[in-house]
């Protein structure tokens, strides 16, 4: 079945072209646009796409705003949402915001087309670079009242909670086999594991937890 895409974009030009390149695909289809926060809510609504591309800086309603009520509103499936930013301070709000990937203004084709294909089978479009560069520029030290604690983590196994850590730290699924001498499907089994005991939607939800926790502090190497 092909992919079911909603983009939203304030211009006209930037959805034309956005729609022409996922048009040359066959596993693609762009069910709707918009050309503001407030339109993609009601198209994400009648559409039920399977991922939205959304741009963040908008008149009125923006991405941001626009992702929140769409998730709140349970309109688009968990982990199936991903959205267009150009400056690195609406990474963070748009992760809490819901969004399950972020992709730059200036991403060639392919890139495009495989971070939909990649959000729509359920995970991030983040890479482990961009991850590091989040958590540096917009996590603090530690954690801040009202935030959970390290008790969250209490569900884990000592490897899951080893495993999580090198998540946050930025390291990819291959890297984290290598460090720990697992296979990569043993890897994939365990962050699989630990996301639902931690109910959570996917690894970058993972990373702002075990940041805000306090189970990974900025600077802290991966080595």
């Amino acid at each position: 079945m092909s992919i079911r895409v909603v983009i939203a974009d304030d211009q006209a030009l930037v959805r034309t072209g956005l729609r022409m390149i996922l048009a040359e695909t066959d596993d693609i289809e762009v069910v709707g646009e918009a050309a503001d926060g407030d339109e993609a809510v009601r198209v994400v609504a009648a559409e039920r796409p399977d991922v939205v591309l959304m741009d963040v800086r908008m008149p009125g309603t923006d991405g941001i705003a626009a992702t929140r009520r769409i998730r709140a509103a349970g309109a688009a499936p968990p982990g199936l949402k991903q959205t267009k930013v150009e400056q690195d301070e609406y990474l963070y709000p748009g992760l809490r915001a819901g969004a399950s990937g972020f992709l730059l203004k200036d991403a060639l084709a392919p890139e495009l087309i495989s971070a939909v294909r990649v959000v729509a089978s359920g995970e991030a479009v983040v890479a482990p670079t961009a991850t590091r560069r989040l958590i540096e520029r917009f996590i603090g030290d530690g954690p801040e009242p009202g935030q959970p604690s390290l008790a969250a983590f209490d569900v884990l196994t000592p490897r899951e909670r080893e495993v999580l850590i090198l998540i946050a730290r930025g390291l990819a699924n291959a890297e984290i086999a290598q460090r720990l001498f697992l296979s990569e499907g043993t890897v994939k089994t365990h962050v699989s594991r630990l996301l639902a005991k931690l109910g959570l939607r996917d690894r970058l939800q993972a990373v702002i937890l075990a940041y805000e926790a306090g189970l990974v502090r900025v600077g802290q190497s991966s080595a």
